[in-house]
Formats: structure tokens, C-alpha cells, sequence
């Protein structure tokens, strides 16, 4: 057993041991991004408590389980991906309706966020079956953690985007319609793409981007600057373009600092008076060619004012 969490075994079953964990259920485990600290005591009292592990990778978990000390060996073992999840979600259907304790671990962090997970859980839940989250790390909720992102006006929550398309003008035509959200947009990125995205990042000018790179690992770094800046900033150091990127783009009415003219706000409050919000300041951006970040952040200075 290893030394270093020998005693968070012992304390993973002194304080989840007594909990009530049902049989036939779907058990959807969270597991380290990176820091094999950030475990839970939960999700290793279950680890040791499920007849059967399914995961992304069964060498990957198996490789997790023998660094905390359990016994890998004595469990049963399912691979369920992106490739097989609809066959592998029959089969974990098939062993709950016998009884069975089931967890789902991805490869890195909470399944069904971006990695494969989702399509299990819902084939489950059709089956009548329970399923049952274990939280715990994300590269998501870290990041947004430390982005220091203010909301503004009624602006609440954030908008997750994922992995943009690998294709050229697709990846473009996202990074528009994003940078115009009045909320906070994750995105995440490969590190043999992580170029091609900056450089799409590029054309937002002073809009900033929170950048998340090797998070939670020995060499994380987490930046906020503006978006001109991000090729320059991975290119002053080249171990930047190595791990796994989580991104934050900030709404881009928290930097708006120019007004709109008298012409834009009066075709702004003319569509106001008729229209909901969000329409009128869609219908406003495309009669004015003005920002719409800029004019939903008007929209709602008049809306706390009144």
C-alpha cells in the first residue's frame, strides 16, 4: 500500500463507511485532473465498495487505483468511450439490474463534462436505474474559480463551450459568437491546437482571456490577459505549448468603456420600448453594426435606472 494515502483509506472509510450506498446504482466518479490529492474520501470509499469500474481507460484507472494502494486486480473491469459508450452502457444496464455496484470514472475529472459519461447516465436513467454523482475536481469550476470574472448588470452564471471545431473558419465563426456572450465563455483546448486558437483569439484586441494550462499539476499557470496578447504570451515560453488548456473569455461589456453615439442608443431604446432584451439588442446590432456586448450593456444601465 502506498504510504501517502494509506491514512486517506483509513479516513475515507472512518467517514464514508457509514453512508448508505445502494446497490443497482450507477456511481458517476469525479477523478483528478491531475493532483492525485484531489480525491475525494467519498469517491475512494466507493472505489473500494463498486463490483465493477467501468472507465475511459481501463490501464489509466488501473494505474489511479494502484497509486492510492487498492486493490486493482480483485475488481471487474469495463471499457466504456466515446467509441463503444452505447454497447458499454447496455452492459452496465445489464450488471445494475442484477444488483451490482457500478462506478464510471473519464480519464480526468467529472465524467459527462466534455468527456465521455453523458450518453451512459441517460441510457441508465431510461432504464429506470439510479445514478449518482460523486463530485470533485474540474478543470471547468477551477478555472472559473481564479478568473476573477464580475458579473455586470443582470449578467449571472457562465456559458460552457467545450472544444471548438477543429476546422479553420468554423473555429472562427465560434470564437465570434462567444466573444459577443454577455457571460463568461469556457472553452478547452488541446495543446497541439492551442496556436491556431490564439491566433483566432487574437482578433478580440483588449478583450481578456483567462488562460488555465497544466491545472492542478506541478507546472500549472494560470494568466489572465488581454486576447492581442495570448500568441505572444505562449510563444515568450515554449513548455507552454505542453498539457491540457482550460480558457475563460471574459464578456467583453466588462472592458466596454466607450459610449455608443446618440444615433445607436436611439434605435436602441426605440426596439427596448417593443421588444424584449435580448431580441432588441440583437435587432440594434444588426441595424447599427454596434457591439452588441456594448449595447445589451446599455440595455441594462437603463433598466437599473429606471
Amino acid at each position: 500500500m502506498s504510504v501517502s494515502f494509506s491514512a486517506a483509506l483509513t479516513a475515507a472509510h472512518d467517514a464514508a463507511g457509514s453512508q448508505h450506498y445502494p446497490t443497482g446504482a450507477l456511481y458517476v466518479l469525479a477523478s483528478p485532473i491531475g493532483n492525485l490529492a484531489d480525491i475525494s474520501l467519498r469517491a475512494l470509499h466507493v472505489l473500494q465498495l463498486a463490483d465493477t469500474l467501468a472507465c475511459e481507460d481501463t490501464r489509466h484507472t488501473q494505474q489511479l487505483l494502484r497509486s492510492y494502494g487498492l486493490d486493482s486486480g480483485s475488481k471487474h473491469w469495463l471499457a466504456a468511450h466515446q467509441h463503444n459508450e452505447a454497447e458499454a452502457a447496455q452492459q452496465v444496464i445489464a450488471l445494475l439490474q442484477q444488483g451490482k455496484r457500478v462506478a464510471y470514472l473519464s480519464d480526468a475529472g467529472t465524467p459527462g463534462v466534455s468527456d465521455p459519461g453523458a450518453r451512459l447516465v441517460a441510457q441508465v436513467q431510461a432504464a429506470g436505474l439510479r445514478c449518482i454523482p460523486l463530485p470533485g475536481a474540474s478543470s471547468v469550476t477551477s478555472l472559473l474559480s481564479v478568473a476573477g470574472v464580475v458579473a455586470h448588470g443582470d449578467a449571472t452564471g457562465f456559458v460552457f463551450a467545450g472544444f471548438l471545431s477543429s476546422k479553420a473558419q468554423e473555429r472562427a465563426q465560434a470564437v465570434q459568437h462567444w466573444a459577443s456572450q454577455p457571460l463568461p465563455v469556457v472553452l478547452l483546448e488541446a495543446p497541439h491546437r492551442m496556436e491556431a486558437l490564439a491566433q483566432v483569439l487574437q482578433t478580440l484586441g483588449e478583450q481578456r482571456v483567462t488562460v488555465g494550462r497544466e491545472l492542478t499539476k506541478q507546472f500549472e499557470e494560470v494568466h489572465t490577459l488581454p486576447a492581442a496578447e495570448l500568441p505572444a504570451w505562449l510563444q515568450a515560453n515554449p513548455q507552454r505549448l505542453r498539457g491540457e488548456f482550460c480558457l475563460v473569455l471574459h464578456p467583453a461589456a466588462a472592458q466596454a468603456s466607450e459610449g455608443l453615439d446618440a444615433q445607436t442608443q436611439r434605435v436602441l431604446r426605440l426596439l427596448l420600448a417593443e421588444l424584449p432584451t435580448k431580441a432588441a439588442v440583437k435587432l440594434a446590432a444588426d441595424i447599427t453594426h454596434a457591439p452588441r456586448n456594448a449595447l445589451y450593456e446599455q440595455a441594462l444601465a437603463w433598466k437599473d435606472s429606471d
